[in-house]
């Protein structure tokens, strides 16, 4: 499943050690794995393509990220709560986008960053492990935050 599309990126490039990757860089990583989560997860129900990507946007919104992060927060190691708060603390060169809140950008840019130091890492279960927490746990918060 994702584990095996995940595992052959990885195998394709020689990543950096994420200690010599800024937060920023981390996260730009992770972006793509929580879409390939919530890509996977919409497409394993059986979902219409519009229909997909209408959850998609709203799944892979900061405030919807902002949600996850809240949810797992309490079950992260200390290394990955680190990595979270360089995350939160990291400094875009671009302000939040304007339909979001700027602190739901930064807990997402957290959020994303944890996802890329799990992948760079190769800390593949994990990295499963908690996104399909976060997934689990505020399924409900998107689905009302959609219904808007």
């Amino acid at each position: 499943m994702q584990q095996e599309a995940i595992q052959a990126a990885k195998a394709a490039f020689k990543l950096p050690d994420p200690r010599e990757m800024n937060a920023l860089q981390l996260a730009y990583v992770g972006d793509t794995i929580h879409d390939l989560y919530v890509r996977s997860l919409l497409v394993s129900r059986g979902m219409k393509v519009g229909a997909m990507h209408k959850q998609a946007v709203r799944m892979v919104s900061a405030f919807a990220q902002a949600r996850m992060l809240e949810a797992i927060e309490p079950e992260l190691t200390e290394e990955e709560q680190d990595v979270v708060r360089r995350g939160r603390n990291a400094q875009a060169k671009h302000a939040a986008p304007k339909n979001a809140d700027p602190a739901d950008y930064s807990h997402s840019t957290a959020l994303e960053a944890l996802w890329g130091f799990l992948y760079v890492t190769g800390r593949l279960d994990r990295l499963d492990e908690l996104i399909r927490d976060a997934i689990g746990k505020t399924e409900d918060v998107w689905h009302k935050k959609s219904s808007k």
